[in-house]
This record gives structure tokens, C-alpha cells and sequence, in this order.
């Protein structure tokens, strides 16, 4: 009977990277994924690496900063031993107020923008006169990265089960034995939950995960310079990609598990886009997507060791599961492996909502 050292329920860019670094420390590793790798909020992410400001909690604030450090190291690793191009950009971000709270955020690394250097900077963009800030932070493409990830994880020795949804976790005496999906069961004395919205269907314990809707839509440029930066205004933001791709995004619905898409939103997105920048108008849609954000009811995500021994979580990441990917995986590997944690996880404990728990053999 095959058994792992550690099994990981869910494929997404958290699951895939906390695998790649616990199989790094020497750990046997099994991804249980219920649909296929990466094709959940991974797949529907924008994929700005937005590291504070005002939609960052700030508890989360020290987290999401030493997250985007880590960017490019992990960015580059993924790349290289993956052979596939993950995108990272690091041009910057045009803002368009309001930028609420930008001046009191120290990590804000804020530049005002007169109108001439913003025309300068991105000559299709429409202004109107309107205060700009440039912003230092990057963007990568999710696709990409999480794609880089799966290949990386397979390449280390990660084995992956795609088209398994677990049930449960299987406990035996009160501590982890395996996981239970619809078509058989896995063996393993530690098991971490990274199932994203999906996190609180697995028994025994329910989290109190729920998912976001975002949608969104992918534009082909009339050229390829026509954007360079990424551009955040109240109504819509633009991510640019290397190869032409414009992001037009995105909504945040509370619509349960409904992925469908709205004619009306979209039309929405798609002239606010216009409205920035013209030239859009001669833009190809690529397509259009919605994904489902992991939140929870504090908008922190759920990490670390639960009430149940060898049970760990790391989900409920919302709109930053992405940009929190290098440092998810380093603290949560530094958990199941019985490591000092380089940070205070205890904001974001499994243990701060009261989770209902029934034992399953």
C-alpha cells in the first residue's frame, strides 16, 4: 500500500507551491486535486502583485510585502526549471484616485504623475487632466506561473492526482491516517488543505471559506506597445502581458459557486477599458472568464496547523493567493515540518473560528 509523507488537497498556485517546497525538505508528496490542476482561481486571477494599500488588511500587510520580495527568485526558480515562461513584469502601475489611503501607507512606494509624464509613460491612455500615481510593484500571469508550478512539482518527484475530490480527511485515534475522495483513499500521516473556496466541504472540519466571484476578460492589442503599464482605476484595471494580451478586470460578487458570466458585466469591463484607452476599441476579446476567490469572513487567510494532529490548512487567500504564494509555501512547510516559522501566524490560525468537527475513520 503506497503511503506519503504529506498529501496536499487542491492544485492550485498555493497547493502546487507549498508541495514543490515540502518535497524540497525531503518529504514525499501527493497533490490531490478535484478538477484539473490550476484551472480554479489560479486560472482566473489578474495576477497584479500588489503588495499593500488600501484592500490589503493589515494584518496581512508584513505577509503580502515579504511576499513580493520573494517574487523574483521564486519566479525565476519556477521558469527555469519548468522551461515555461511565467511573464513577470516590473514596469509599474499607474493609479488613478481614489487611492484612499496611499499617502498614509508607508510601504506605498508612491510617485505623483504630472499630465506630461503620464502621457510620456503611456501615450493611448486617456486622462483628462485627472491626479495619477505611479506605482512600484509587478504582475505576472497566473496561467503561466501555475502551470510553471505543476511542471516544477512533477519534476521534483510531487505525484499528482487530478479528477479526485476529497470527502474528507481520515483520522484514526484523532490524528491524520490519509484522505478519502469519491473514488478511493490516499495514505499519509500529515495532510494540508489548500482547496481554496472549496476548503470547507472537506470533513472533519468546516471552514468557513465561501467563494468570491471575479470576472474578467482578455483583450488582443491592436499593437503590441499599445499598454505598458498596469492601470488601476476606480471603474476597471488593465494588465498588460508581453505578448499582447490586455486583462480587463474584474467584479467581486457574492454569487456562490456560479462561475457563469454576465453579457452586461462584461460589456461593462469592456468599455471602461475603452474608455482608458481608445485604441481598445479595435481590440479582439480573447475571451472572457469568471473565476471563484477563497474569502473568509475576516478577508485574512487560514493557515497553519488545526485543532486535529497532522491536519494543516493553507487557503481562504481571496483576491492575493498568487501574490502570497512564495511565502504561503515557505511558513506552512515550515509548520508541517516542525521548523521555527519565520513569522506570527496566530492572525491567521485555523483556530479562530469556532469549526465544528466530526471524527471520520
Amino acid at each position: 500500500m503506497k503511503t506519503w509523507d504529506v498529501i496536499v488537497i487542491g492544485g492550485g498556485i498555493i497547493g502546487l507551491s507549498l508541495a514543490i517546497e515540502v518535497r524540497k525538505r525531503g518529504a514525499t508528496v501527493l497533490v490531490v486535486e478535484r478538477g484539473e490542476p490550476g484551472r480554479e482561481a489560479s486560472h482566473a486571477a489578474g495576477g497584479m502583485l500588489v503588495d499593500s494599500g488600501a484592500e490589503t488588511p493589515a494584518a496581512l500587510q508584513e505577509l503580502a510585502i515579504a511576499s513580493a520580495r520573494m517574487y523574483p527568485e521564486f519566479a525565476q526558480e519556477l521558469q527555469v526549471e519548468s522551461g515555461i515562461f511565467v511573464d513577470l513584469r516590473e514596469q509599474g502601475a499607474i493609479v488613478f484616485p481614489p487611492l484612499e489611503d496611499a499617502r498614509q501607507q508607508p510601504a506605498f512606494k508612491v510617485e505623483s504623475l504630472p499630465s506630461a509624464s503620464l502621457a510620456e509613460l503611456e501615450p493611448a491612455l486617456v486622462h483628462h487632466e485627472r491626479a495619477a500615481f505611479f506605482l512600484k510593484e509587478r504582475s505576472i500571469d497566473p496561467r503561466a506561473i501555475t502551470a510553471a508550478a505543476l511542471e516544477t512539482a512533477k519534476r521534483r518527484g510531487v505525484d499528482v492526482s487530478s479528477g479526485e475530490e476529497v470527502t474528507a480527511v481520515n483520522l484514526s485515534e484523532g490524528k491524520v491516517h490519509g484522505v478519502t475522495s469519491r473514488k478511493t483513499s490516499y495514505f499519509a500521516k500529515k495532510v494540508v488543505n489548500c482547496a481554496g473556496a472549496w476548503s470547507g466541504q472537506i470533513a472533519p472540519h468546516q471552514f468557513p471559506t465561501r467563494p468570491v466571484k471575479g470576472q474578467m476578460l482578455c483583450l488582443i492589442a491592436p499593437s503590441r506597445g499599445t499598454l505598458t503599464h498596469v492601470i488601476r482605476s476606480p471603474d476597471v484595471y488593465l494588465i498588460p502581458r508581453s505578448d499582447g494580451r490586455i486583462l480587463v478586470g474584474t467584479t467581486v460578487e457574492e454569487a456562490g459557486f456560479d462561475k457563469r458570466t454576465d453579457v452586461a458585466t462584461i460589456q461593462r469591463l469592456h468599455r471602461a477599458a475603452i474608455t482608458l484607452i481608445p485604441e481598445l476599441r479595435n481590440a479582439k476579446i480573447l475571451e472572457d472568464w469568471a473565476g471563484l476567490r477563497p474569502g473568509t469572513p475576516d478577508s485574512l487567510p487560514i493557515l497553519g496547523e488545526t485543532s486535529t494532529a497532522g491536519y494543516y490548512v493553507a487557503t481562504g487567500h481571496f483576491r492575493d493567493g498568487i501574490l502570497l504564494a512564495p511565502i504561503t509555501a515557505r511558513i506552512v512547510a515550515q509548520v508541517i515540518t516542525g521548523e521555527n516559522c519565520d513569522y506570527d501566524l496566530s492572525a491567521f490560525s485555523p483556530t479562530r473560528f469556532s469549526i465544528g468537527s466530526s471524527e471520520h475513520h
